[in-house]
């Protein structure tokens, strides 16, 4: 039997949370419909940014069936094309598959906190809307001194933030201990957001809290042995 220390669900709101082995895990960071809803939505996000033409994304299959379950709903029927595009990525991101780091295993295979058998000791950090290649981050914290053991490192979906998986430092305390002292170092390190404010992400700081998963290309690094085994 194949070693499992956190668990995914393929649907975050009516799929089970069942344990993630390598093999699963690899199994969805190599899968092309999950590399084309991620590349999807970075191309109508970059193209927004940069005021290019939206009509071509108005073409795409997905999104005309996106819009057909839609139609009754007065309310987007009166938005624009580019608000409608951004509901669309909205809902590509939400369908991913994603992993549930935290958490060994739940009672009834059913995503609750009070469902919680027992906790993985990884905790899962997101640092958002960076200023610079989430990349360059990743690096600092492979610099000698940095004092966490980091056990999976990726771009998220939007592609400017960086998700940290990483051993829980129990002389810390909980989860939400842990992101703070790593936001702090972080920040020691000179990484700050876009509002030049703290880079935790405070949702996170919940062991049930889901991780999208990531394209193949958008891991920087991933160590299997610890990350599937206690």
């Amino acid at each position: 039997m194949e070693a499992s220390r956190f668990c995914y669900q393929e649907n975050q709101y009516f799929g089970e949370c069942l344990p993630c082995t390598a093999a699963v895990f690899n199994k969805f960071v190599d899968d092309q419909k999950v590399a084309w809803k991620i590349n999807m939505r970075r191309a109508v996000d970059k193209a927004i940014r940069d005021d290019l033409p939206l009509d071509g994304f108005a073409q795409e299959s997905d999104f005309i069936r996106f819009c057909k379950k839609k139609q009754e709903d007065g309310n987007f029927a009166a938005l624009s094309l580019q608000e409608k595009l951004l509901q669309w990525t909205t809902s590509l991101k939400s369908s991913l598959p994603c992993f549930i780091f935290g958490v060994q295993g739940f009672d009834e295979n059913r995503r609750k906190q009070s469902n919680i058998q027992h906790l993985s000791a990884l905790f899962m950090f997101d640092a958002d809307h960076l200023t610079c290649d989430p990349l360059e981050i990743f690096k600092r914290t492979q610099a000698e001194g940095f004092p966490w053991q980091v056990r999976l490192a990726h771009k998220t979906s939007s592609g400017w933030g960086l998700r940290l998986v990483c051993e829980a430092r129990l002389e810390l305390g909980n989860i939400a201990d842990n992101q703070i002292c790593l936001a702090r170092d972080l920040e020691l390190m000179g990484v700050k957001g876009s509002t030049g404010k703290p880079v935790v992400d405070d949702s996170c700081i919940d062991a049930t809290r889901i991780s999208y998963c990531p394209r193949r290309e958008d891991i920087y690094f991933i160590d299997e042995k610890h990350l599937f085994n206690f």
